[in-house]
């Protein structure tokens, strides 16, 4: 966010928000979120302020799952 936030700045070449996304599913919610504060960046987009979220209560249940009801793999 802060990169993406430093080039709008500047005019120079952006990120993609569907790169902003990707990478919040891929693991980064939680610092993409913080980083959306922080800087102040796409903070007034709708989307970004309730998808991010929601993508860090998804993860959030993903984990649980995983924990709760591990799953086995038998090799027979």
């Amino acid at each position: 966010m802060g990169i993406d936030k430093r080039r709008a700045r500047t005019s120079a070449f952006r990120i993609p928000e569907a790169t902003l996304f990707a990478i919040a599913i891929l693991g980064g919610s939680i610092g993409s979120t913080i980083g959306m504060h922080f800087f102040r960046h796409k903070t007034k987009h709708w989307y970004f302020k309730f998808g991010m979220p929601i993508i860090i209560l998804l993860q959030a249940v993903l984990v649980g799952l995983l924990i709760w009801l591990p799953i086995e793999f038998s090799f027979i």
